[in-house]
């Protein structure tokens, strides 16, 4: 078994700063890319960002110089440092990530997500 636990996200003002982070747990061999997604209410899911297992990373160009992604590898751990924040950052965002498990092929796992709002 293999979970994806979210934390961080709430309520901000525009202009302001939030951080999240996600840890994998479970029975986890190896990790590939990792990534956050978000869900604006009546939208469809839409990548933020993600970032390899040898640290290169990719933007939506929505959050280009405002949003980082980082990850600690020995801790199984992506962390999405967002600032500048916008109403329209405002939205649930999940993490995904790339994962191995002992004897299985590579899999897509989601966490719970979070709810970030951004308040004008």
């Amino acid at each position: 078994q293999v979970q994806l636990v979210e934390s961080g996200g709430g309520l901000v003002q525009a202009g302001g700063s939030l951080g999240l982070s996600c840890v994998a747990v479970g029975s986890i061999f190896s990790i590939n890319a990792m990534g956050w997604y978000r869900q604006a209410p009546g939208k469809q899911r839409e990548l933020v960002a993600t970032i390899t297992s040898g640290g290169k990373t990719e933007y939506a160009d929505s959050v280009k110089g405002r949003f980082t992604i980082s990850r600690d590898n020995a801790k199984n751990t992506v962390y999405l440092q967002m600032n500048s924040l916008k109403p329209e950052d405002t939205a649930v965002y999940y993490c995904n990530a790339q994962i191995m498990r002992p004897y299985f092929p590579v899999n897509t796992y989601w966490g719970q997500g979070t709810q970030v709002t951004v308040s004008s």
